[in-house]
């Protein structure tokens, strides 16, 4: 009886974990399990098996946050996972998103147990000196969150702002001219890492690589020092689904899904006036 009640509690949740609504779904198998779980007759063996299950939903279902209280937490997508479609795929969303940026936030909200609470930006200033454990986590989450959020549909991409529209003009010569130094950036850079479109200290646009989870917001990082408003991800798992060892492909097709608003807005309202993107 124990274990019955232990499995009829865990119903809502159950229904919240695996985007289930029951209500709606009467002859679904967690609706029937919730029912079997009031009746008194549920035996050791079917409460077993249900509580299996629970377990496996839990498993399975996509987490929106594992962050304790005053701990970082997962941000949806604002975007579906087929949004992107065809220049990076489903699939490659779901994990990339759920599973890659997931961990980099929980390993680092692990790092930071223990210790005086610090904003996300601050983590990336003192990244490399505090150590590996921050370095990699922290730098993953901050790099990950302001590389899905200047992505969106092709049909929404949009145009730089005339603002930004300028600054590229007047630091590359043209928009074709910045994305081929840019590619260049993204396709050379050795093994794992970003490329970056930023402000530099004299309010010329510039571009740079750096190695795995660096940004060139951490003090003593590689690469030229720029407030950088767009990155590309050049991880495998960023592309490799898809695109497998073509990594120029991929760096061609993320053209198409940059949401040129949203990167405008973190030009103006931050890195043109030497302010690191808080997307957070």
């Amino acid at each position: 009886m124990a274990v019955s009640l232990a499995v009829a509690s865990s119903c809502a949740a159950f229904s919240t974990l695996a985007g289930l609504h029951v209500a709606s779904h009467r002859g679904g198998a967690a609706h029937s399990l919730c029912m079997a779980a009031q009746k008194p007759a549920l035996s050791r063996r079917e409460a077993i098996q249900a509580a299996s299950f629970l377990a496996g939903a839990a498993f399975f279902a996509p987490r929106e946050s594992v962050a304790a209280d005053g701990a970082f937490s997962l941000p949806k997508l604002p975007y579906a996972y087929d949004a992107l479609e065809p220049h990076i795929d489903k699939m490659t969303m779901e994990l990339h998103h759920d599973k890659h940026f997931n961990a980099y936030l929980t390993n680092l909200n692990k790092a930071l147990e223990g210790k005086d609470a610090k904003s996300l930006l601050d983590i990336q200033k003192t990244a490399i000196k505090d150590g590996a454990m921050l370095r990699n986590n922290g730098g993953g989450f901050y790099n990950h969150g302001l590389f899905f959020n200047t992505l969106g549909p092709a049909s929404e991409s949009g145009a730089p702002s005339p603002a930004l529209a300028k600054a590229i003009e007047s630091s590359f010569g043209s928009m074709d001219k910045m994305k081929e130094e840019f590619n260049a950036a993204a396709a050379k850079r050795f093994g794992s890492g970003w490329a970056w479109l930023g402000v530099a200290p004299d309010g010329k646009l510039v571009i740079t690589s750096t190695p795995n989870q660096d940004n060139p917001l951490m003090e003593g990082c590689d690469g030229a020092k720029m407030v950088p408003f767009l990155g590309l991800d050049v991880w495998e798992h960023a592309y490799y689904l898809k695109y497998q060892n073509r990594r120029p492909e991929y760096i061609a097709g993320f053209w198409n899904v940059v949401n040129w608003g949203k990167v405008s807005e973190y030009y103006e309202t931050f890195a043109a006036k030497g302010v690191p993107v808080n997307w957070a």
